[in-house]
């Protein structure tokens, strides 16, 4: 059976009642070709325009591996001045990325060249946009986001794939406790049923986006991406209307990340071991039980 993605939805252009109805309110993803085509940053947003724009700041740098036992969440492998990495990413595969680079803090020329698409929901987080730079290559793991925004995520310059899953598939995916992202030791790519079973029939979306295109993501959903060239991302966040999940994001980002990174500074190695076992095996229970149903 394998991994079963369907093709995501894909519309030119959305009316706000079609949004609401069909992706919004049944948190569905979609991909909208022609929003930032209004944007001044759809022409203007090239490598060398935004290395420019940036100048000389030293970024955060990440990679694929398994990420540090002891280590907090995003915490970066390595430096390397903006410009460099750009010329890099640009001359040759890398699996460097960046994470989550603020265009308030080190360029807010950026800030006057795209346009929330406040036309379609309200509770955008205006002061949290946030851009992402990935070498040919270079993957970002399976997780969903830890404030549980609905995010519109711009691509830029190239082209980048992307698997969706909805969160009711999390246990299937080997969440890790206490996480919002799931066990680095498969590739979701070409999973190996054999030692992952749970992953044989966890039903998914697949997208690839191209300049310009937008991706709607609705809280809560999982995501993997790869970048198939060189290339960026502007994601532009905004609140869910239920109190519920506005309530969970706090928790998670507060009380949860918290107490693991107290764990994982005092147990280390060890308390990932346990994190590991308890998703394989809540993984191995969902799929006797045939969840989700």
């Amino acid at each position: 059976m394998g991994i079963i993605l369907k093709p995501i939805d894909v519309v030119d252009d959305i009316s706000k009642e079609e949004f609401y109805e069909k992706y919004l309110k049944p948190r569905r993803p979609v991909v909208i070709k022609n929003m930032a085509k209004k944007w001044p940053a759809y022409q203007k947003w090239t490598m060398d325009y935004v290395k420019e724009v940036v100048g000389d700041v030293e970024v955060p740098l990440y990679d694929s591996k398994k990420a540090d036992p002891a280590a907090p969440i995003n915490t970066p492998t390595t430096k390397m001045k903006f410009a460099d990495y750009i010329d890099l990413i640009q001359r040759e595969p890398t699996d460097l990325r960046i994470f989550f680079f603020d265009p308030i803090k080190h360029a807010g020329k950026l800030l006057e060249e795209y346009i929330p698409p406040k036309e379609l929901m309200g509770g955008f987080l205006d002061k949290y946009p946030g851009m992402f730079f990935g070498g040919k290559g270079s993957v970002t793991f399976l997780h969903f986001d830890i404030d549980l925004a609905h995010i519109f995520h711009t691509h830029f310059n190239g082209r980048k794939h992307v698997m969706l899953f909805e969160n009711k598939w999390r246990e299937r995916l080997y969440q890790l406790p206490y996480a919002t992202y799931a066990l680095e030791d498969y590739d979701i790519e070409h999973p190996d049923f054999e030692k992952f079973p749970a992953l044989d029939g966890v039903e998914g979306i697949d997208c690839y986006l191209e300049h310009g295109d937008t991706l709607f993501m609705p809280t809560g959903w999982w995501h993997w991406m790869k970048y198939l060239d060189g290339s960026f991302s502007l994601s532009l966040r905004a609140w869910d209307k239920s109190w519920a999940v506005k309530a969970q994001s706090l928790w998670n980002l507060t009380v949860q990340r918290k107490f693991d990174d107290v764990m994982k500074k005092n147990f280390k190695k060890k308390y990932m071991d346990w994190k590991e076992k308890v998703a394989i095996k809540r993984a191995e229970i969902a799929l006797k039980r045939g969840l989700p149903k």
